[in-house]
C-alpha cells in the first residue's frame, strides 16, 4: 500500500525558509515522477513543483526562483526547499506520485499534508 508522509512545515516570517520532506513507501520510488501540491481552504489544490525519475524539474510560475524540488532515491524521499517565503505561500502542502503528460495527474491517495504558515 502506497503511503506518503509529509513533514517539515511550520510558522515562519516572510522572507524565511522551510524545507519540506515527503517519505514514500509501498512504491518503486526511483521510477516515479513526484509532485508537491498546496491547498488553501476553500480553493482547489494547486500544483507547485514536479520532478521526474530523471530529475527534470518544473515549477509553478508563482514559486519559480524561490522553491527547489529534489529527491533522494536512497531514502525514498522528495524534498521541497522553500526560500523567500511570502504570506501567499501559506497553505497545506502535499506530495504525490504523478503522471506527467500534457497535464500533471496525481496518482496516489493524498496524505495528511504539512501546514506552512508565513506571517507578514
Amino acid at each position: 500500500q502506497v503511503q506518503l508522509v509529509e513533514s517539515g512545515g511550520g510558522l515562519v516570517q516572510a522572507g524565511g525558509s522551510l524545507r519540506l520532506s515527503c517519505a514514500a513507501s509501498g512504491i518503486r520510488f526511483s521510477i516515479n515522477a513526484l509532485g508537491w501540491y498546496r491547498q488553501v481552504p476553500g480553493k482547489q489544490r494547486e500544483l507547485v513543483a514536479t520532478i521526474t525519475d530523471g530529475e527534470n524539474t518544473n515549477y509553478a510560475d508563482s514559486v519559480k526562483g524561490r522553491f527547489t524540488i529534489s529527491r533522494d532515491n536512497t531514502k525514498n524521499t522528495v524534498y521541497l526547499q522553500m526560500n523567500s517565503l511570502k504570506p501567499e505561500d501559506t497553505a497545506v502542502y502535499y506530495c504525490n506520485t504523478v503522471m506527467i503528460t500534457r497535464t500533471t495527474i496525481p496518482l496516489g491517495n493524498w496524505g495528511k499534508g504539512t501546514q506552512v504558515t508565513v506571517s507578514s
